[in-house]
């Protein structure tokens, strides 16, 4: 993997959590690579970087692609193919040819993290958010064998409305899940609109969101004696998953 490029796509990314992650790790570990953002605009400017970065080897994805990105790849991983939801990019070069391959570690971060705050009574959730994040949360759920209930702005045949949500539905879904970017910074006093009055000291609230630390999502929750879990654990895991990827023997 020497003097390989690296990088993630999104726009915008100010804030990632990936480039200062992957070149201390690089650094540490004595590895001759770098890793870099890409904000593309458009993901249409997408087909332009593959072109423009020759000695590019992975890529992470995040928001607003991890869905747009699917028409442009050649392979998809079958949990990916099943969530139709990509973070993750190998490209596989054999003679020349690119092969680019789309996986979803997103899945394998949220399940590590969540299941090591999970308690026997946390038999239901709630999704907050129907992006491409959420797939993989939902995917994870169902793995599990948990209920659970998507929260959207619009209600459709296959989730609420947060106009639907009342105090018993948030007591009988004691994991509540944010998968939205309600609250990220810079706009750190938003937060998704639930009867918080419900929450319980046997509630687990989870938010995707690592910046800030603890979203007004997640205070709202401990104000009401909640188990809190921000998603910097999820990133270091789904991180660590796709350098595994990106280093596999083809």
């Amino acid at each position: 993997m020497d003097n390989k490029l690296f990088g993630l796509i999104g726009f915008p990314l100010e804030h990632s959590f990936s480039v200062p992650y992957f070149s201390e790790k690089f650094s540490r570990e004595g590895i001759q690579a770098s890793y870099r953002n890409f904000p593309l605009k458009n993901i249409a400017e997408f087909k332009e970087l593959v072109a423009s970065e020759l000695g590019l080897a992975g890529l992470n994805v995040t928001v607003p692609y991890k869905e747009q990105i699917l028409p442009y790849l050649d392979a998809l991983s079958e949990t990916a193919r099943n969530i139709k939801a990509v973070n993750t990019i190998c490209f596989c070069r054999k003679e020349g040819i690119h092969a680019l391959v789309g996986h979803n570690t997103d899945v394998i971060g949220f399940e590590r993290s969540l299941k090591e705050h999970l308690k026997d009574h946390h038999q239901a959730a709630l999704v907050l958010g129907t992006g491409g994040s959420s797939k993989a949360v939902t995917y994870v759920l169902k793995e599990l064998g948990m209920d659970y209930s998507l929260v959207s702005r619009n209600r459709g045949e296959d989730r609420i409305s947060y106009d639907d949500l009342d105090e018993k539905m948030v007591a009988n879904h004691p994991v509540i899940i944010n998968t939205t970017p309600l609250g990220m910074h810079p706009d750190s006093n938003s937060f998704p609109s639930i009867p918080y009055e419900a929450i319980t000291p046997q509630h687990l609230l989870f938010d995707l969101i690592y910046n800030p630390e603890k979203t007004a999502f997640l205070l709202k929750g401990e104000e009401r004696g909640a188990r809190i879990v921000n998603g910097y654990d999820m990133l270091l895991y789904q991180a660590e998953a796709s350098w595994e990827i990106w280093n596999r023997k083809r």
